[in-house]
């Protein structure tokens, strides 16, 4: 269509609207509606269609609702119709079709309904202007109200309708916080409950209508914070996602599943409705046909939410119980990467109690997990995996009883290979891993600090690390390596094998790395250094004069003297009982050398000790 032309039919719209003929008005309109958007944009039309929308004529306000939405399509004229008179005659006209046993006045009232949901939601988009003015107008309820239509979608009508209504709906929602939170009051929850409830009974002829009531409810989770739904909804949401077939409802029911599930009540809820079976069934049933991008996003949301349930400690306890367990051991030895990686980071979920975690060990789970990781320890394999295997190991060696029978199955030559693997997340797992292993395992602590890759490795870390919680692992694996290596004798026994000591100490900035956790934030952390390096000293010191005089050098290159007066100024006044008792003994067997006392000295150590409140109470030095 050419400009002429356009400026020839909004001119008879003009004079159609001032004679107020719709026969003249009807053919103009629909022209205009049949026309490219962007070809009106230059057009003010809104007080002429305001006014058509004022005649008493059903078929003209249908075509007049058609042509605002047609327009409104473009930014320039959603502008225009952004006023209070256009958007107030709109939703004064927006009403429940009628139910009359005469077809064409039913046919007109949905068509009616129809085109200004479309008007309305086009003037909407993106239009926080107009959402305001629906708002103030309270017309929001009328909008709300057009979900009690009980809607059989056998029609092409009846399917558009149900699509523009929720469109309308949802796009109106996507303005404020407040928007969203007065839709709540005005019950429009109870709608959409209403409407699934119905769609249960056959899920799979309701799919239009499926597909169009859940985006709100996604939308009202999005913009409200800790928007929990009753419990009647999230058991109507979970069966319809196991009744389904329709990926695209299935994956808007994951959703807000997964969203519903950050609350533990709804995670126990979720567990004992069943939902984690129902998911496996599914994941199994369809498991062949994951080979599209799509499809692969599905299943990982999907297999998310078995493990978001099973991070609810109720909900976890009581899947403990179910058939749940066998499917994600089973799960171990599926050949799709996403199972299994599920199946892994499950069974780590139910570790989380020592009875579980013996249990586990006893049935030979963790034989299963260690042979998956010999085949997944190196750079070239995926790094989810490997994380989540070393997650799950790092639970199951926490039990004293445990740790024995997970050393004897290789745990330690496993993952020691994993030292060339430098991405933090594994890493930090892995760190973690080793330090629960040598809790109370001398002689494995011994050989480990022997392991002069392994302490070079974890000194580089602990100095150059940008990640937190690698550069502490590394600080906190060197200390309890420290600890556990070294046992104190009674009298009547010979001094221990000081060889992983002595073999630490020579590694180069080793010491320095103890040395500098005494000023870690974590109060924790300044404690194992405490204890290590007063280890360190002990063992030294009952040495010959020579070794003794190495040590005291690397502890003053350090800054040792530094570090003390760093560490009690900081946290003098929240130090614990054992922590300044540590301090203590750590000080006192500095005391031993020349060198280390001048060094005390020259940072004020005896004096800041007296300022510590709690040293009065119950420590001398």
């Amino acid at each position: 269509m050419m400009e002429a032309d356009m400026d020839e039919i909004i001119a008879g719209l003009k004079n159609a609207t001032l004679e107020k003929s719709s026969d003249r008005a009807l053919p103009l309109l629909k022209q205009i509606s049949d026309t490219e958007a962007n070809l009106c944009d230059k057009y003010d039309i809104k007080n002429d269609l305001v006014e058509l929308l004022q005649l008493d004529d059903a078929n003209v306000h249908v075509q007049v609702a058609r042509c605002i939405a047609e327009v409104a399509k473009t930014e320039n004229q959603r502008t225009k119709f952004t006023k209070e008179d256009i958007i107030r005659r709109l939703t004064d006209l927006l009403r429940i079709p009628t139910s009359s046993g005469e077809s064409n006045t039913k046919d007109t009232s949905i068509e009616l309904a129809t085109q200004l949901c479309r008007a309305l939601g086009n003037i909407c988009y993106g239009n926080d202007d107009a959402r305001n003015i629906i708002k103030e107008l309270g017309a929001d309820e009328r909008i709300f109200a057009l979900l009690d239509y009980d809607v059989n979608t056998d029609t092409e009508e009846r399917d558009q309708f149900v699509r523009v209504r929720c469109g309308l709906i949802s796009n109106y929602l996507l303005g404020s916080d407040e928007i969203a939170e007065r839709a709540v009051e005005l019950r429009l929850i109870d709608k959409l409950e209403k409407i699934l409830s119905r769609c249960l009974v056959d899920v799979d002829q309701h799919e239009e209508l499926l597909l169009s009531i859940l985006p709100p409810l996604s939308i009202l989770t999005e913009q409200i914070s800790d928007l929990y739904f009753a419990p009647a909804l999230n058991k109507t949401i979970a069966q319809i996602l196991a009744k389904c077939t329709n990926p695209d409802i299935a994956e808007s029911c994951l959703a807000l599943l997964h969203y519903e599930a950050q609350n533990d009540d709804v995670k126990l809820l979720l567990a004992e409705e069943g939902l984690c079976e129902t998911i496996y069934r599914l994941l199994e049933k369809y498991k062949t046909f994951a080979n599209t991008d799509e499809a692969r996003v599905l299943m990982k949301l999907a297999c998310d939410l078995i493990v978001l349930i099973l991070t609810g400690d109720k909900s976890m306890h009581y899947l403990y119980t179910t058939p749940l367990l066998k499917c994600m051991e089973d799960w171990l030895d599926s050949s799709d990467v996403e199972l299994l990686t599920t199946g892994v980071l499950a069974l780590g979920n139910f570790a989380r109690t020592d009875s579980h975690c013996i249990h586990m060990v006893e049935k030979k789970i963790m034989h299963k997990l260690l042979s998956i990781l010999a085949k997944n320890n190196g750079t070239e394999h995926q790094m989810t995996l490997q994380h989540a295997l070393l997650s799950t190991l790092k639970n199951l060696v926490i039990p004293k009883p445990n740790k024995a029978a997970v050393i004897e199955a290789g745990l330690v030559d496993i993952i020691l290979p994993m030292l060339e693997i430098h991405q933090a997340p594994v890493v930090f797992k892995l760190l973690g891993t080793l330090r629960m292993t040598v809790d109370g395992q001398e002689k494995l602590a011994s050989e480990l600090l022997q392991n002069e890759k392994l302490v070079k490795q974890l000194v580089h870390w602990s100095q150059t690390s940008e990640f937190t919680g690698v550069l502490g692992e590394s600080l906190r694996l060197m200390a309890w390596l420290i600890k556990h290596a070294y046992h104190q004798k009674d009298s009547a026994q010979t001094t221990p094998d000081d060889t992983g000591l002595r073999k630490f100490v020579a590694v180069e900035g080793a010491v320095a790395s103890m040395v500098g956790m005494l000023a870690s934030t974590h109060l924790v952390m300044q404690n194992e250094a405490l204890i290590a390096l007063s280890i360190l000293t002990t063992i030294f010191r009952s040495q010959s004069a020579t070794e003794s005089v190495t040590l005291d050098e690397l502890l003053i290159q350090a800054g040792v003297g530094a570090k003390l007066a760093e560490q009690i100024t900081l946290n003098g006044e929240t130090m614990s009982k054992e922590l300044v008792e540590n301090l203590q003994t750590f000080v006192k067997q500095l005391h031993a050398s020349d060198a280390l006392v001048t060094h005390l000295r020259e940072h004020n150590i005896d004096e800041l000790l007296k300022t510590i409140p709690s040293l009065v109470e119950y420590c001398t030095l």
